[in-house]
């Protein structure tokens, strides 16, 4: 069963940047005049980052209220936690009276709870190896899972340089229209900024997005690409396009707080996107050492991420997450031996914000610390600042 909402639905997959495409589209089209719903996952700090209209999070009362209607209204059938989530948050949606609903995937695509909606627009950003357990051994079939996001006769955009040929065989065969980045759509650097071209045109001179990393431009061009298939639906102005670029704000990817030594924050868990980080630390101005607060889930390639960040890092502060799959420090240690790392060059710590606090007492100012492996690890630091913070 296909439920069809009285809003637009853009629905964006992929392993890795989901949540940037959506900060993206969520940002300009907020700046466009729409009521903007975004639905994401994971959270940070709380659950209410997961839903938000017109950039607000939802409420803990909205929320409540919410959740009690789903729990109504299923009676006697049973609901995953992520199908929960995903109907509460699209009743808010409904209730709020939304233009338009942003809805990241959280796991796959084709048998994903926001894959009930029939997509006006869909992206898929990036296909690589991650959540193999449920989605397949490989890229082809990792790939026809994340495609089952695509619907006939609607545009399906791929960011994805070098798609598995299983993603576009499927949008093919569905007679979806496919949108793929570096024929249909792309981008080029320029001097003062950088110039898109698509299906509807070229747009010059724009700003680089406030969402740092090498990655961005090409995520800024698939979010471009969507919202230029609904134009008619969903106008934005060129002004909208820039403001909406200029203001868009995601924690935990590659964001860069304040201050000396320089802390870099990435909520990056696999080879791919550890790849995309370690190509992001190689552009950043590097005036000293870089000293990593690292800890990962027991179930993820915790080798070939630290293998990608090798040549990165001096020196590895490791701690276990506080979470069920949480990897142990031992095993995260004998990981970084695997990837190269030598015995001098890693610290064992009881928790990440000792690991964190560790790091910032052996930091000088132009040092950095990069703090990374997942949202766990991310949120424990950004926890561990603010206790500092509060004193």
């Amino acid at each position: 069963m296909r439920l069809e909402p009285s809003f637009a639905v853009i629905t964006v997959g992929g392993t890795n940047g989901k949540g940037s495409v959506c900060a993206m589209l969520e940002s300009v089209l907020h700046a466009a005049g729409h009521r903007v719903g975004c639905y994401t996952s994971p959270h940070l700090a709380r659950y209410n980052e997961r839903v938000r209209i017109g950039l607000d999070e939802a409420t803990d009362g909205e929320l409540a209220r919410a959740f009690a209607a789903v729990d109504a209204a299923r009676g006697a059938t049973a609901l995953t936690y992520f199908e929960f989530g995903t109907l509460a948050a699209l009743r808010l949606f409904v209730e709020r009276g939304v233009d338009v609903a942003v809805l990241e995937v959280g796991l796959g695509g084709r048998l994903d709870a926001v894959n009930a909606f029939d997509a006006d627009a869909a992206v898929v950003v990036s296909v690589d190896l991650d959540h193999m357990d449920y989605l397949g051994a490989d890229r082809e079939a990792i790939g026809h899972e994340k495609a089952g996001i695509f619907r006939p006769g609607r545009p399906a955009i791929c960011a994805d340089p070098a798609p598995p040929a299983s993603l576009r065989e499927h949008a093919r065969r569905i007679g979806a229209l496919w949108l793929g980045i570096g024929r249909e759509f792309g981008y080029e650097r320029e001097a003062h900024g950088w110039r898109y071209r698509g299906p509807h045109g070229v747009r010059g001179g724009l700003p680089y997005p406030a969402l740092r990393g090498t990655v961005q431009l090409a995520n800024a061009a698939a979010a471009i690409t969507a919202l230029d298939a609904l134009k008619d639906r969903l106008p934005v102005a060129a002004g909208d396009l820039r403001t909406g670029l200029l203001k868009v704000d995601l924690r935990g990817r590659f964001q860069v707080l304040p201050g000396r030594p320089a802390v870099i924050l990435d909520v990056a868990h696999n080879p791919h996107a550890a790849r995309a980080l370690s190509a992001s630390l190689a552009g950043f101005a590097r005036g000293g050492r870089t000293l990593a607060v690292f800890s990962m889930l027991g179930d993820k390639d915790i080798a070939g991420v630290a293998c990608a960040l090798m040549r990165q890092v001096d020196h590895w502060y490791v701690a276990a997450i506080e979470a069920p799959r949480g990897a142990d420090a031992d095993s995260i240690v004998r990981s970084l031996a695997a990837a190269g790392a030598s015995a001098g060059a890693v610290t064992r710590c009881e928790s990440v914000a000792a690991a964190y606090a560790r790091a910032c007492d052996a930091a000088s100012g132009n040092d950095r610390i990069l703090a990374f492996g997942s949202f766990y690890t991310v949120a424990a630091v950004l926890d561990a600042r603010a206790r500092l913070a509060a004193g």
